[in-house]
């Protein structure tokens, strides 16, 4: 996106889409979208079936339907396929995580992350179908070069990626959420500019015949716990 799109005059639509469901409809869509997120699990263990481009691009497409500050979309989504960048992504992120469990991470960081059985092998990154490394654009670059700047930069992005994360479950793929720290070296991997944040690497594919999960996931907090009325 070009600064030109910040100085289109306010022109309103009608809204689009109007969605019009009774609300025994609209209960039953929603208990139907809860049912399905229950079967969402973050996975460790991929096999190498390929997953098309076509359905990570519609997915992506949904993730650019998010909401965004001022409507900048300071977000981009770097695809990573090839397996000599891939290889460099896994061992550069496995010397950052290295020292995070070698006690950079401090000890009450470790203790939390026990019951999960992480460590700092990474192998998903080299096996499973896809890497989508999660750029924040700090600002907007206009054709002559000009800086514009993004607002609610890490709450847009953020939605952005929880709704790429829905649209590939959706679609029947699994997912991990993968953060080393820090994470400047995805920029060059990736060619992405200095003005644009790596945020997370999602590693996205078909789950191994024999993944497992840690129990302690499945423990998931309340309704009470998660929300109150005033």
């Amino acid at each position: 996106m070009t600064a030109s799109v910040t100085t289109r005059e306010y022109q309103p639509i009608p809204l689009p889409h109007r969605m019009t469901h009774s609300d025994a409809e609209m209960l039953a869509r929603a208990t139907d979208f809860y049912a399905l997120m229950q079967q969402r699990h973050t996975c460790r263990f991929f096999d190498d079936r390929p997953v098309g481009r076509e359905i990570i691009d519609q997915c992506l497409l949904a993730a650019g339907t998010a909401p965004s500050g001022a409507n900048r979309q300071p977000w981009h989504f770097a695809l990573v396929q090839s397996p000599g960048a891939r290889k460099r992504i896994r061992s550069e992120a496995e010397a950052e995580e290295r020292a995070f469990y070698a006690g950079k991470a401090g000890k009450d960081w470790l203790e939390t992350l026990a019951p999960l059985g992480t460590d700092s092998d990474k192998p998903f990154l080299e096996t499973a179908a896809w890497l989508i490394v999660v750029f924040a654009q700090r600002y907007l670059v206009g054709d002559d070069g000009s800086r514009h700047k993004n607002y609610y930069v890490p709450e847009s992005v953020g939605i952005a990626t929880g709704m790429l994360i829905t649209a590939l479950h959706n679609a029947g793929l699994s997912c991990l959420t993968h953060t080393p720290a820090p994470m400047g070296f995805l920029n060059e991997i990736c060619r992405r500019p200095d003005h644009e944040k790596p945020e997370m690497i999602l590693v996205v594919g078909h789950p191994a015949a024999d993944a497992t999960i840690p129990a302690a996931a499945l423990d998931k907090k309340t309704l009470a716990e998660i929300s109150s009325t005033v």
